[in-house]
């Protein structure tokens, strides 16, 4: 391969990792052509891109990298390697725990760059599909503040039907 093509290999990979704020590093191998083509329609589906690439390519990417926690994903760079970038950040997670549960035996995260954290091996899985966007999260503390509320309303309303009918059986 010449120097341009990986140079411009290597800036392909930078954008993506701009335009994508998380990320898994998979093992696909081994999918024959029906899982590899189910894998890429699921992941359509599901918003997240999935690449493969050149482990030397990937690894000069995250070595460039600023962040210390990116470049602690270097070791995961070993055997055949495909990025799933996404802007939901259980969202690759989700999918591979489904296709597991489907039968597939790939794909297998080796790790990740989720929320500004790594996470390395096939273990973390169940973490990484469980994590929770900021809007869910949002949404959770806005439910858990309305709850007494709620039940201050409830109360209310119960207290004011009870002199209601305090009021129809004394008339």
């Amino acid at each position: 391969m010449k120097k341009e093509l990986k140079n411009q290999i290597i800036e392909t990979i930078s954008a993506e990792l701009n335009s994508y704020p998380d990320f898994y590093i998979t093992d696909i191998s081994g999918l024959n052509a029906s899982q590899t083509s189910t894998l890429r329609r699921e992941c359509f589906n599901q918003g997240v891109k999935l690449t493969v690439v050149k482990n030397t390519l990937f690894n000069h990417v995250i070595s460039a990298s600023d962040n210390e926690e990116i470049k602690s994903l270097t070791s995961t760079l070993v055997g055949n390697t495909a990025i799933m970038y996404t802007n939901v950040p259980s969202a690759p997670g989700k999918l591979i725990k489904k296709l597991q549960k489907s039968g597939f035996s790939k794909p297998v995260v080796k790790g990740a760059y989720v929320q500004g954290c790594a996470y390395i091996g096939e273990d973390k899985l169940d973490q990484l599909a469980a994590i929770k966007t900021k809007d869910e999260l949002i949404a959770d503390i806005v439910s858990l503040l309305q709850s007494p509320m709620r039940n201050i309303l409830s109360g209310l309303e119960q207290a004011s039907e009870g002199k209601a009918d305090d009021e129809k059986i004394r008339g």
